[in-house]
C-alpha cells in the first residue's frame, strides 16, 4: 500500500501466485506467523487451481491509522456468510460477531481467546482474507455501521424488531506498526481453503502409524505398567499404534528437564525397543519451561527470557536459531536417537503460565508476538528434527497459528464439552489445522462410547488416560461397540491416508466442515427464541450453524451422537446418500436418526468408493496395503485414488509413491464392475513392489442388494 498521508494507506496489490494478492500497510515486524511456520508455497499445485478475478473493487479495501492503531476494512456483500477466524468451539458462521483474537486457553467463552487465533476468514462468496500478524486483532464481522450509512432504525415494540441490521464491512483493528494483507481467490470456498493450505506448504502427510489408535498412559506409570498396557490391548484384540507418556517420564516436570526419570524408566532405549517390537511408537509430553539446573536449562539460560514461567522454569527464546539448535541437539541425543517418534507440546497457549507482558527476550521479540508464535516454533522444531533424520512424525500441540498446514500436529485443549469438540473439529478445516477430540473419562457408558466414536473419525484418534486411567474396556456394556469402532478406524486407514495425501499435494482437508462440501446448503434464517427476561432479553434471530456433522475423506459424512440424545437430524448435501453399514439409501435433505448404543451414523455419497483393510487385518502392522476390500455405494460410477508409500520416510518427495485408481464403471450391459488401470508411480525411485489383492463389493443398489462382487490381484510395479 502507498501512503496518502501519515494515517491513510492506499492499497497497491501484487499477485505473487495466481489468485493470491498481497499488499503491505505500514512497516510490519519480521515476527509473523507465516515467517515463523517456515513453510514454502507449493507453486505447481497453486498454479493448477482455477484463476479468479480480484474479489473487490479497486478502492474498496480501506486501511488507516486510527487512535495510533491500524484499522483495515473489507466490504461485505448482502447475504455473505463468513467462516474461519481461527479455531472456534461454539459457532462456525462468524457473521455478526465481534471478538479479540489472541492466544489463550479456551475457557468456554467464544470471545476470540483460543488455541489458534487466526485473522483469516473465508466468505461464502468464494474468497478469503488474511492478515499475517502476531499481534492481537479485534475483529468485527458485519457489526459496525458508519454514521452516514446506518440502516433504518426500528421500534422495539414491533414484533419483527432486531437490535441491529447486518453491517457491510469486515473490520480488523490491531496495535502494530504495519501488516501484510493477503486476499485469496476461489471460486468455491474449498478452493480458498486449498489455496491457503498450498500457500503454507501444503497439508501434512503423517506416517501411517500416526493414523492408528493412540493411548496416553497414566502420568505415574513406568516401563512395567506401560508394557502391560500394550499387552492388554492385544489381549482384547484392539489395535494400538502409539503410546503417549505424560509428565511423569521426566526426571523433573513443572519445570521440566527433558531427561528420563530412571526410577520409572531405568533403560529408556530398552523400553522404546520393546514397544517397537510390539508395533507401538512412543510419543513424549513436553512443555517449554526448563528447570534451571538441568543440562538443557543451563545451556539455554543465556537465550531465555527475563522472567520465568508459572512453575519457575526458564522460557527459552525460540525465535533464535541458536536456541532451537541447542534444544534439537538435546532432543536428538536423549529421545530421537533411541527411537522416540514424536512429541506432545503442552502449555504453549496461555499467558497465565507464561511470563508477564513486561518480560523481555534476547531477540527483542515482544511478549505479545512471542506468545502468539510459541506453538508454531515448537511444532517447527520437532518437525525439522525428525525430517533431518528422514523420519516422519505426528504429534499434538496446544497452540498454533497461521501457516501451520504442513506441520504434522493436531490441536487439543483441556475443555471437555463433547459438542464443542465436534465444532472444533469442523472449524479447524477452515484454517489448515487438525483437531483431536480426545476421550479422557466419562461418567457413564453411553458417553464413553459416543466420545470414542467421534475420536475414531478425527485426524488423530486417542484416549488420554493421563489422570483417569480409563481403558477402551472400562464400561463392559459398550466394550464390544468400542472395539468395533476402533477396528473400523484401523480398517479405514488406506482411505484416510489417501485423503491425507490429497491434503499434502492438493490442499484438501481430510476432515472438513460441511460448508466445504459441494452441494451442501442451509438456510440461515431461523425463528427467534421466546423472549425471556434474563436468558433471551432481546429475542435475537441467530444464524444457524451446521457444526455437529462433517466430512471424513472425500465420500463419508459423519454425524456423531451425544450422550442423552434421543434422536438427531442430519442435513444431507444434494444428491443421493447411502447408509455406510447397510448400503440402504437414505433420503434428505433432512434425515432423522434414532439414538441407541449402536454404531456412529455414517453416510456415503452416491458413487463413493471406499478402500478398507480386509476384515481381520486390523491388528496387522500399518506398512503396505495388501488385502483390501473396496466398497462401492449407490448406482453412480465412481473412482478413488488409492495412495501408498513406505509410510515412514520422506522418500515420497523423491517419487517413491504409488497411486492406484480404483474405478467402478458400467460395462456394455449396464452392470457395475470394478476395474483397475495400471498403477501410477514416479519413474524415479518408485515405491517397492508388492501385490494388491482387491475385492470389489457394491454395497447398495436401488433395492439395497449386492450388485457386484469381484476380486483381482494387481502388481503395482510401475
Amino acid at each position: 500500500m502507498t501512503t496518502r498521508d501519515e494515517n491513510t494507506f492506499i492499497a497497491t496489490w501484487t499477485e505473487p501466485f495466481g489468485a493470491v494478492w498481497r499488499a503491505i500497510a505500514g512497516a510490519p515486524t519480521g515476527q509473523t506467523p507465516l515467517a515463523a511456520s517456515g513453510g514454502s508455497p507449493k507453486s505447481d499445485a497453486l498454479a493448477d487451481l482455477p484463476k479468479t478475478p480480484f474479489p473487490f473493487a479497486a478502492d474498496a479495501v480501506a486501511c488507516q491509522r486510527v487512535n495510533g492503531k491500524l484499522h483495515v476494512s473489507f466490504p461485505l456483500g448482502a447475504g455473505e456468510d463468513i467462516y474461519g477466524m481461527g479455531l472456534t468451539y461454539r459457532s462456525l458462521n462468524q457473521l455478526g460477531q465481534a471478538k479479540c483474537l489472541r492466544m489463550g486457553h479456551y475457557s468456554g467463552q467464544e470471545d476470540g481467546r483460543t488455541h489458534a487465533p487466526m485473522p483469516f476468514y473465508i466468505s461464502s462468496a468464494g474468497y478469503g482474507v488474511l492478515l499475517n500478524t502476531a499481534s492481537r486483532v479485534h475483529t468485527y464481522v458485519g457489526t459496525t455501521h458508519p454514521r452516514e450509512a446506518h440502516p433504518p432504525l426500528q421500534d422495539r415494540v414491533h414484533p419483527d424488531w432486531r437490535p441491529i441490521q447486518p453491517g457491510r464491512t469486515v473490520d480488523f483493528y490491531l496495535d502494530a506498526p504495519g501488516v501484510e494483507i493477503l486476499v485469496l481467490g476461489g471460486p468455491q470456498m474449498l478452493d480458498v481453503v486449498r489455496r491457503y493450505n498450498l500457500l503454507c506448504g501444503g497439508g501434512c502427510l503423517p506416517p501411517k502409524w500416526g493414523l492408528g489408535f493412540w493411548h496416553r498412559a497414566n502420568m505415574n506409570w513406568g516401563e512395567k505398567e506401560c508394557l502391560e498396557l500394550v499387552d492388554r490391548y492385544r489381549e482384547h484384540r484392539l489395535p494400538l499404534s502409539v503410546l503417549g507418556l505424560e509428565p511423569g517420564w521426566h526426571s523433573n516436570c513443572y519445570p521440566t528437564t527433558h531427561d528420563w526419570r530412571t526410577s520409572l524408566f531405568p533403560e529408556p532405549r530398552r523400553f522404546v525397543a520393546a514397544l517397537e517390537e510390539r508395533g507401538v511408537k512412543v510419543n513424549l509430553w513436553q512443555n517449554p519451561f526448563l528447570h534451571p539446573d538441568c543440562k538443557l536449562g543451563q545451556s539455554l539460560a543465556p537465550y531465555s527470557g527475563s522472567h520465568t514461567g508459572s512453575w519457575g522454569g526458564l522460557v527459552p527464546d525460540l525465535t533464535l536459531p541458536e536456541t532451537r539448535r541447542l534444544m534439537q541437539e538435546h532432543f536428538i541425543k536423549e529421545h530421537v536417537a533411541i527411537g522416540v517418534s514424536g512429541y506432545k507440546h503442552d502449555e504453549v497457549d496461555d499467558e497465565s503460565w507464561l511470563p508477564p507482558f513486561f518480560a523481555t527476550y534476547p531477540s527483542g521479540t515482544s511478549p505479545e508476538e512471542y506468545y502468539s508464535l510459541l506453538g508454531l516454533y515448537m511444532q517447527r522444531l520437532g518437525f525439522e528434527m525428525f525430517r533431518a533424520a528422514n523420519r516422519r512424525t505426528y504429534g499434538l500441540v496446544r497452540g498454533s497459528n497461521l501457516g501451520a498446514s504442513y506441520l504434522p500436529y493436531a490441536l487439543y485443549n483441556d475443555c471437555y464439552d463433547h459438542r464443542e469438540y465436534i465444532t472444533g473439529l469442523c472449524s479447524s478445516s477452515f484454517g489448515g489445522l487438525l483437531w483431536c477430540p480426545e476421550a479422557r473419562t466419562s461418567s457413564q457408558a453411553e458417553e464413553w462410547l459416543r466420545r470414542i466414536q467421534a475420536v475414531c473419525f478425527s485426524p488423530l484418534a486417542m484416549i488420554n488416560a493421563w489422570a483417569s486411567g480409563e481403558m477402551p474396556w472400562t464400561f463392559p456394556e459398550v466394550a464390544g461397540a468400542v472395539r468395533e469402532v476402533i477396528s473400523l478406524r484401523q480398517r479405514l486407514i488406506p482411505y484416510l491416508y489417501s485423503a491425507f495425501a490429497e491434503y499434502a499435494f492438493r490442499g484438501i482437508p481430510p476432515v472438513r466442515a460441511m460448508m466445504l462440501e459441494p452441494g451442501f446448503s442451509v438456510s440461515l434464517d431461523v425463528t427467534a427464541g421466546k423472549l425471556h427476561g434474563t436468558d433471551n432479553p432481546y429475542s435475537r434471530p441467530e444464524a444457524r450453524d451446521v457444526a455437529d456433522q462433517f466430512m471424513f475423506g472425500p465420500s463419508i459424512l459423519v454425524a456423531p451422537l451425544f450422550a442423552g440424545q434421543a434422536e438427531r437430524r442430519v442435513l444431507l448435501p444434494a444428491g443421493r446418500w447411502f447408509d455406510f453399514y447397510t448400503g440402504a439409501e437414505v433420503f434428505g435433505p433432512w434425515h432423522t436418526i434414532r439414538s441407541n448404543l449402536g454404531p456412529i451414523p455414517l453416510f456415503v455419497k452416491d458413487g463413493g468408493v471406499i478402500p478398507m483393510l480386509a476384515e481381520g487385518d486390523d491388528l496387522q502392522p500399518l506398512t503396505r496395503w495388501r488385502n483390501l476390500e473396496v466398497r462401492h455405494y449407490g448406482e453412480a460410477e465412481g473412482v478413488f485414488s488409492l495412495y501408498d508409500d513406505d509410510g515412514e520416510t520422506f522418500a515420497y518427495e523423491q517419487g517413491a509413491w504409488t497411486k492406484l485408481e480404483l474405478a467402478v464403471r458400467r460395462n456394455s450391459a449396464g452392470r457395475l464392475h470394478g476395474c483397475v488401470p495400471a498403477p501410477q508411480s514416479h519413474s524415479v525411485n518408485p515405491a517397492p513392489v508388492c501385490t494388491w489383492r482387491l475385492t470389489f463389493q457394491s454395497t447398495a443398489t436401488r433395492q439395497g442388494q449386492v450388485g457386484m462382487k469381484s476380486s483381482t490381484a494387481i502388481d503395482r510395479r510401475p
